[in-house]
């Protein structure tokens, strides 16, 4: 009887081991494993497996399925089929003329991956080329397909992959990544593909999805890199793991080959989905009928790329991509200033008090003389006669840092007239409301950008901030403190019982927009008048706003821009978004705030281009001979990216108001990703800035046009350049030199106002000191910012050095405009405020400032400077 069992025992262990075959190919290394079986159909993945602390966790749904993509005709680029909204209004309207043939291409066969045919296929040959490398073979009805897996030895995580056509048919082809496994939605803990939406559940309808992001689309879009920051699709599991697909560098497009613009080429196509709309990361390549798929018989196509495959979630993810595929701080460590961002904030000082440079014009507006900038961008009903003013902060900055008689005389009280004049006091609905962005000069009235609306999110703007701006350095201004309290009391008036606000209103006083949310940082205005006038309902029904905004949009990635004539394209509302947060956390405590605050900074990383990696190649840029990275996209953010944005046609923007909020998250999180953004944006963009007056192009594409159509755009460069620079300050000085910051710039980033109470520098008081001309340093990678003693006694000037080594030059000082008295002291003093040196009493010194470093040089004088 035993051994009639153990018989049987032996008989059942032969039977499992055949039944467990072993796999036909393996690739694996200590921290992941990819296993191929061979299937009646082809090789089939059968195992993919990480290791997560020491442990092997198999992964479900394995596959190893290829397509390939054939049309024997160039598809068609636009598309007649109509769409609407949830609410069933057609998408877009006629008035938004940017984006109603915009939208026609981006909705084509091929973006919506539908045109040509399929071949769906399991390679059927496979044999080992190497140490953990195998090629697999398919021979198709169009051509025999190569493929190449790897695992890469610098990086465990990651498999490389290289696919190789011969074409045996004339036609236009694609290949597609294969599915290495597929997450089933139910498991979907975050989507991205970086530029064009995040979230983590799917959004079926086709506008909300692919036209603003709000949601994962549930079509199987190919996204066009033009307005991709980062070429890597990325889907983190709730099983635990991240997959992403990188492509290699070298495939995505140059938006400048040569001597002019190619932004707008296409060669590589990102997805979330496959073409079935089974959720797994997906790279095409060439985009079908795009530049370089057209093949005629015996020609090939060759196709790099990288799976990226870890226990890690999709920000840390995304650094891998940014840093050690499209090698971000090689870009970065070439640029070098020709120009500091002192000079030319001190340069543009000289265009804005200029009223022919900088456009400066006074109307009548129902007997008030009211001040503003001409505007000749796009706003409708519009005869070149718009007006506008930009940042009030940067406005009542300047002019008090620098003490100017004609900015304090000629601008400010115009100005001031301007902004009271935008606010309706008369009785109704809109009582307290902002009645338009733009003022037209010809029919003397007041309107939106894009249309006969009122906005919520104008109120917070162009009542809320700009007014506490002015009355955070006028804070006896009863007037304004009425205004303010005006439009607060409405905001509180139009708040939903959720917490919520509608997008607009009609003039006719009916909520429009309905098929949108209002994903914008709103509730920011009622943290002002909390602010300036101390009213607990304030801040109460900001908390219940900013609650709404963060369980509904930011824990889901949904947020909405600003921009009327963009219909409201996710734009900097979202960097605002953090710093907003992040001041709602320093008012109450709450660390659910700064969590949120952290949370949408790591999602606007994804509104900065990564691609393609800057080199010193050398190009032609109207005709002047220039190097790549002067002019490369990478480190720029864009002012609405995705399906809608400008970026599409225009390419980034240099308006990094973005940079200083950037260098606070840096400081709060240790995440470098955010300083090395912040500082790539800043740093070496000497190339778009116009040469008479500082002032940089908004858009990529004007290269150094200057300041164009948006002269008040000038206002907006001096608020950010100057956040920038202070909190570089604060965070190389490890907090020693603080200067407090006012409210949120509207509309255009998350910048902040300055200079309307002292700061400290190593515990003593320090006025912010703006002196046009007085200070000159002869390395343009040093940059510097003045500032006074309380008693007038003390100048500091504090000098940043912007390159990872050391830096020296020649600093020479007018002390002239400071009217002081004798200097009786000169002395360096290191980020710590410990003296380093004492120098020579002259006007001239030499300096060296240690690699991303700071020193102050700290003069004593006899009497006070006035």
């Amino acid at each position: 009887m035993k051994h009639l069992i153990n018989c049987l025992l032996l008989s059942l262990l032969f039977s499992c081991s055949i039944l467990q075959n072993e796999p036909d190919f393996i690739l694996e290394n200590d921290h992941l494993k990819i296993a191929w079986e061979l299937k009646d159909w082809g090789y089939k993945i059968s195992e993919v497996a990480i290791k997560v602390e020491g442990k092997w966790q198999t992964l479900p749904n394995p596959s190893g399925e290829y397509t390939l993509i054939r049309s024997e005709t160039k598809p068609e680029e636009k598309s007649e089929q109509p769409y609407q909204t949830t609410t069933g209004q057609k998408f877009p309207e006629e008035i938004y003329k940017y984006q109603t043939e915009h939208w026609k291409e981006q909705v084509n066969s091929v973006a919506l991956n539908t045109a040509g045919k399929t071949i769906e296929f399991f390679p059927d040959e496979a044999q080992p080329i190497g140490e953990n490398k195998i090629q697999f073979k398919k021979k198709t009805d169009w051509g025999t397909v190569m493929i190449t897996w790897s695992l890469d030895p610098k990086f465990p995580q990651d498999i490389l992959i290289e696919e190789n056509l011969e074409v045996s048919q004339d036609g236009f082809y694609s290949l597609s990544s294969p599915i290495l496994l597929i997450i089933p939605e139910a498991d979907l803990e975050w989507a991205a593909v970086p530029g064009y939406f995040h979230g983590n559940k799917l959004e079926s309808n086709l506008v909300l999805g692919y036209g603003y992001g709000n949601g994962v689309p549930s079509s199987p879009i190919v996204f066009s890199e033009k307005t991709a920051t980062t070429l890597s699709p990325i889907i983190s599991s709730k099983q635990g793991f991240t997959l992403a697909l990188i492509s290699n560098p070298e495939l995505g497009r140059d938006p400048w080959k040569k001597d002019q613009m190619s932004h707008n080429d296409c060669n590589v196509g990102l997805s979330h989905m496959n073409r079935q709309a089974k959720l797994t990361p997906s790279i095409y390549y060439p985009v079908l009928g795009e530049f370089g798929s057209e093949k005629k018989t015996g020609e090939s196509l060759n196709f790099g790329f990288r799976f990226s495959l870890s226990d890690r979630d999709w920000f840390e993810t995304l650094n891998h991509a940014v840093y050690n595929v499209f090698e971000f701080e090689k870009g970065l460590n070439l640029r070098k200033n020709r120009q500091s961002l002192s000079s030319r904030v001190n340069e543009m000082y000289g265009y804005l008090t200029d009223p022919e440079t900088s456009l400066w014009r006074v109307e009548d507006y129902e007997g008030v003389k009211i001040g503003a900038q001409a505007y000749l961008g796009g706003v409708v009903g519009s005869d070149k006669d718009a007006m506008k003013n930009a940042d009030y902060g940067a406005m009542w900055m300047l002019a008090n840092a620098t003490g100017s008689s004609y900015l304090k005389g000629k601008v400010l009280p115009y100005a001031l007239n301007f902004k009271l004049a935008q606010q309706q006091t008369s009785g109704g609905f809109f009582q307290g409301a902002a009645i338009g962005q733009y003022f037209l000069s010809k029919p003397k009235i007041f309107v939106e950008e894009w249309g006969k609306m009122v906005e919520p999110i104008a109120l917070t703007y162009y009542i809320m901030l700009d007014i506490g701006n002015i009355l955070l350095f006028e804070p006896e201004n009863e007037e304004l403190k009425k205004r303010l309290t005006l439009g607060a009391d409405l905001l509180l008036d139009w708040q939903k019982e959720d917490g919520s606000w509608a997008v607009a209103y009609s003039r006719e006083e009916e909520e429009i927009f309905l098929e949108l949310q209002d994903f914008r940082p709103t509730f920011y205005g009622l943290l002002v008048a909390h602010r300036i006038l101390k009213d607990q309902k304030y801040l109460e029904a900001a908390i219940r706003g900013a609650d709404w905004y963060l369980e509904n949009g930011v824990k889901n990635g949904s947020f909405l821009g600003v921009c009327g004539d963009m219909r409201y394209a996710p734009d900097f509302a979202t960097g605002q978004t953090a710093q907003a947060f992040l001041d709602l956390f320093d008012m109450t405590g709450d660390e659910k705030y700064q969590a949120a605050a952290i949370q949408a900074a790591k999602i606007y990383t994804t509104y900065i281009y990564t691609h393609p990696i800057p080199s010193r190649e050398i190009k032609t840029v109207n005709g002047k001979q220039i190097q790549d990275w002067e002019i490369a996209q990478a480190g720029l953010s864009f002012e609405h990216g995705g399906t809608l944005g400008s970026a599409n046609f225009h390419g980034p923007i240099l308006l990094a108001s973005h940079a200083g909020m950037f260098i606070r998250m840096h400081q709060l999180t240790g995440e470098r990703i955010f300083a090395d953004m912040a500082r790539s944006a800043a740093i070496g963009r000497h190339a778009f800035v116009d040469e008479k007056t500082s002032v940089a192009s908004y858009y990529w594409k004007g290269m150094n046009s200057g300041a164009g159509p948006f002269p008040h755009h000038a206002w907006w460069q001096v608020g950010w350049i100057t956040d920038y620079l202070f909190s570089e300050i604060e965070l190389r000085s490890n907090g020693k030199i603080t200067f407090p910051r006012g409210f949120i710039t509207p509309k255009v980033g998350p910048h902040q106002s300055y200079g309307f109470e002292a700061g400290k520098i190593f515990g003593e008081k320090a006025f912010q000191k703006i002196v046009p001309d007085a200070v000159s340093v002869s390395n343009p990678s040093i940059e510097y910012v003045i500032a006074s003693s309380e008693k007038g006694d003390k100048i500091w000037v504090t000098l940043l050095n912007q390159e990872n080594e050391s830096q020296s030059g020649d600093l020479k000082i007018d002390f002239t405009p400071f009217q002081s008295g004798k200097l009786l002291s000169t002395k360096v003093l290191d980020y710590n405020g410990s003296e380093i040196e004492k120098k020579e009493i002259k006007a001239e010194w030499e300096i060296s400032v240690p690699a991303m470093g700071l020193i102050v040089l700290e003069f004593e004088f006899e009497k006070n400077p006035l």
